[in-house]
């Protein structure tokens, strides 16, 4: 049984995210597909995205995004969950920002990145002791890319996993639920990169992949061998037939993402026979796993 055709109302799946935007960019398509087979999904988005720049440069003159940054973004954000069939709660923090400049500056006051881990942890814990999720997705170590609220989102989602099923911890946060499994999220993998790549230069077309791509080949003299990635894709979730929905979602985070640009390189035509699947790490399970897999709720059904 595959997961795009099992029907299971039961299964609960949440995904953790930094800011409203990126749970389109990553995971979208496999958050469509299970919704569409009648497993709830949740998203946390941990920040308001308050400290976002302005992406695209049709929303440049617009005034709403200059005067309420935070406010456009909820407004697209609540487009997206609806496109993706997806149920969303906010966390409450306040977007740290991205640093930039040597020496960086330091991080704004009272921002996501900043706060002690169990303050930042509580909101998660408690949305996980109400929703009961089966299984929690979030980032690597890394974020996914070095962007403090990521790390951090990251640290929250391992945290309320180890956590939430503990009744001696976070007091007040709801009845002790524990999460079967956790996934780290391989978004931006180096094998799917490849694919695309070589996909649109066999078809003659101009690939926006080549300078990552190289950037990864980096530390072999020959360039052969791409560095090891810190994880390795242990479950692919063939979502094809939705990426149409994921572009979509993405799309409608208007602020922040150029509908030109980079992620909308490649047609979902031609991702399909390259790379229909997303790819993800498994971290921890507490039911039996078989590797590899190609269900996040594996061991589950």
């Amino acid at each position: 049984m595959t997961a795009s055709t099992s029907q299971s109302p039961s299964l609960r799946l949440l995904s953790v995210h930094a800011h409203p935007d990126d749970e389109s960019s990553k995971g979208a398509a496999t958050m469509a597909m299970y919704a569409a087979n009648g497993v709830e999904v949740m998203v946390a988005t941990c920040t308001d995205g308050a400290r976002g720049d302005i992406q695209n440069p049709a929303v440049e003159g617009e005034p709403h995004p200059k005067r309420d940054m935070a406010g456009a973004r909820r407004l697209e954000m609540n487009r997206a969950a609806q496109i993706l069939g997806v149920r969303q709660r906010w966390l409450g923090f306040v977007d740290s920002g991205l640093p930039e400049g040597d020496p960086l500056p330091p991080l704004p006051a009272g921002s996501f990145a900043l706060q002690p881990l169990e303050r930042a942890a509580a909101p998660l814990v408690r949305l996980v002791r109400d929703f009961k999720p089966h299984v929690i997705v979030s980032y690597d170590e890394n974020g996914g890319y070095p962007h403090p609220d990521h790390i951090m989102a990251h640290r929250v989602a391992v945290e309320a996993f180890d956590a939430a099923g503990d009744p001696g911890r976070y007091p007040g946060t709801g009845e002790a639920w524990e999460p079967s499994k956790l996934y780290y999220d391989r978004a931006f993998s180096p094998e799917r990169f490849r694919a695309l790549h070589f996909a649109l230069e066999e078809a003659g077309l101009q690939s926006p992949y080549a300078e990552r791509l190289a950037a990864w080949l980096e530390t072999d003299a020959e360039g052969h061998t791409p560095p090891a990635p810190a994880h390795e894709t242990t479950t692919q979730v063939d979502c094809g037939d939705y990426f149409e929905a994921r572009d979509d979602a993405l799309r409608a985070h208007r602020t922040q993402v150029d509908p030109l640009g980079f992620f909308f390189a490649v047609s979902p035509d031609m991702q399909r026979r390259a790379w229909p699947w997303e790819d993800y790490t498994l971290i921890r399970s507490r039911v039996p796993a078989e590797l590899p897999e190609k269900d996040l709720f594996a061991g589950l059904r």
